[in-house]
This record gives structure tokens, C-alpha cells and sequence, in this order.
């Protein structure tokens, strides 16, 4: 059978600055958009992990119902990853994806957050950064579903740099891209140790353009922050997936809709749009392997 190399060109791209990430310098708060059922704005949730965690302190960059990413601190640390490993291949109808869970060519912060870091003021999380098995197959030719499907915790698609995508809750379903404390890159290891991003990283190449960055687990793209007329795509613009009909071709395979990033939650996915096998829902539960307890002395996030 045939293999190919599968759209990874834009891992090279240099990262961007947080700061250029966010042109926005208030957005609204997603705190209490979890839905059950498809609804624009909202997360279409499956339902939280239990335990809770997260930011133990509000920020306060957090105000009433806005909050400030440029006024956000971010966990120290500039650490690169050179074992990092990221493939994607089409094999007939299928697109498998391998990798380590590391984002390839891009930094993450040191963690766990240090208690002499600023950020450990609002977030003690504890978690070390580790490699993961990512070993998924998605539909090359992906099929819309009768109805939208609600969105599990953990990962629901993965970037182009190899990074697993989460939903853009927190373990108390608030929005955790304003209250938990990431990285210079927008992102933090969860207990497993798998990094991902709840929202649409500054390092991650292509983020701000008419570029896909990523997929979701049901096959369908992602794209970045502006359309092809180089407009900034807002959540009016979606619909409850927070993707619409689009035409997008890579490397000859052709799709006929498209999530979409946005600056405002739900940031990435608001539920999925297209039929997920059931090997590739069990491949992304297993994936992040076993979960490992805090240091001592040390409370879970």
C-alpha cells in the first residue's frame, strides 16, 4: 500500500511572540458556556473530569466578565525539545498520525511551575512534561455526522507541531485558557504529562493566518485566526462547531468544511462536526497512558 508524507511543510515556521498572538486586549470570559447540546459560542461538553483542579486563584487579569491575555503572566522557562517526532501519512482512506506528544521546532516553560515562579501565585501545577504515544488513524475523506458530537476532556484533534489539542475547558469547566497559567506557548502538561493547548498557541506556525494548523480527531482541518481575504474570523462568523463550509486542499485530498481558531472562546472546537471512529476515540483515551500522582507535598492541578 502506498504512503506519503501528509501536509507537515509549516513545522519549520519561526514562532511568534505571545504578545503578537493577542491583538485583542480584552475577551470575553467563557466562564458558564458549557452547553449539552451544539450551540454557537459554547463548548458541547461530553462532561468533566472528575476531581477538578486548575488555577487555584483568580487572576487579575480576570475582570468580571473579560479577561486580559496581555496582561496574563506566563510560566517561566524557554525549553526546545530535539527528540520531538511528529508524521502524518495517508494510507488509502486513512491518515495516520505518529508522534511523542512533543511539540517539534517549538519551546514549552519548565515544569513543574517552580514555587519561585510568579505563576505558582495562581497555578502550583505539578505536572513534568513527557513524552506520549500518539498513534491515531483519521479519516482522509472525513463524513459529516447526522448530529454534531459532544467534545470528551483530553485530546480532540493535534497540531501540525505535533501537540494534542484539549477543549477549551478546565477540570471546573471554566475557561482555561483565562485561568489556568500556561507557557510562553500557550500550554501545560496535564497529569499524564501530555503538553497540549486549550486555545490557539503563539508558537504555533500559521496560527494568525488562512493556514491549516491542525486536525481534529474526526478528520476535519483546522485553520487559523483569518480568512482568505485576510479578515479576522470571530465566533458570528462559525457555527456551533466553531467551523463552517469551506474548500480546503492538502497535498490533493479535498475537504468541504473547516474549524476554525478564533481569539474568543471556545478558541479551537465547540463540538465535532464529523463522525469519529471508535478506534481513533479508544487510540486518544489511551494514548496519554497512565496517570501519574504529583510530587510530594504537592496537590494535583
Amino acid at each position: 500500500m502506498r504512503r506519503k508524507r501528509f501536509g507537515l511543510a509549516l513545522v519549520a515556521v519561526a514562532a511568534a511572540t505571545s504578545a503578537q498572538a493577542h491583538e485583542a486586549t480584552s475577551l470575553p470570559l467563557g466562564d458558564g458556556h458549557v452547553s449539552r447540546s451544539p450551540k454557537v459560542g459554547y463548548v458541547y461538553s461530553c462532561g468533566l473530569a472528575a476531581g477538578g483542579g486548575g488555577a487555584h486563584r483568580t487572576g487579575e487579569w480576570i475582570h468580571g466578565d473579560t479577561w486580559n491575555p496581555l496582561d496574563k503572566p506566563h510560566v517561566q522557562g524557554r525549553i526546545y525539545w530535539p527528540d520531538a517526532v511528529f508524521d502524518m501519512q495517508s494510507v488509502g482512506d486513512t491518515v495516520e498520525v505518529k508522534g511523542n506528544g512533543l511539540p517539534v521546532g517549538q519551546p514549552t516553560g519548565q515544569f513543574p511551575i517552580a514555587r519561585n515562579d510568579p505563576a505558582c501565585a495562581y497555578d502550583r501545577n505539578p505536572n513534568t512534561i513527557r513524552p506520549q504515544k500518539l498513534d491515531v488513524s483519521i479519516p482522509r475523506h472525513p463524513q459529516k455526522s447526522a448530529s454534531p458530537g459532544c467534545l470528551p476532556m483530553g485530546m480532540i484533534g493535534f497540531t501540525t507541531t505535533g501537540v494534542a489539542l484539549y477543549n477549551a475547558l478546565d477540570a471546573q469547566g471554566r475557561d482555561a485558557a483565562a485561568h489556568e497559567v500556561q507557557d510562553l506557548c500557550d500550554g501545560h502538561p496535564e497529569r499524564s504529562g501530555q503538553y497540549h493547548y486549550h486555545s490557539a498557541s503563539p508558537c504555533l506556525p500559521g496560527a494568525k493566518n488562512n493556514t491549516v494548523v491542525g486536525w481534529a480527531l474526526d478528520g476535519y482541518p483546522i485553520l487559523g485566526m483569518k480568512d482568505a481575504s485576510g479578515n479576522q474570523v470571530i465566533n458570528a462568523d462559525l457555527d456551533a462547531c466553531h467551523g463552517r463550509a469551506e474548500t480546503v486542499t492538502v497535498d490533493g485530498a479535498r475537504y468541504d468544511y473547516a474549524y476554525r481558531l478564533t481569539a474568543e472562546y471556545p478558541y479551537t472546537l465547540g463540538c465535532y462536526t464529523g463522525q469519529i471512529r471508535p478506534e481513533t476515540r479508544n487510540a486518544a483515551r489511551t494514548d496519554r497512558g497512565p496517570r501519574r500522582g504529583p510530587p510530594p507535598g504537592q496537590r494535583r492541578p
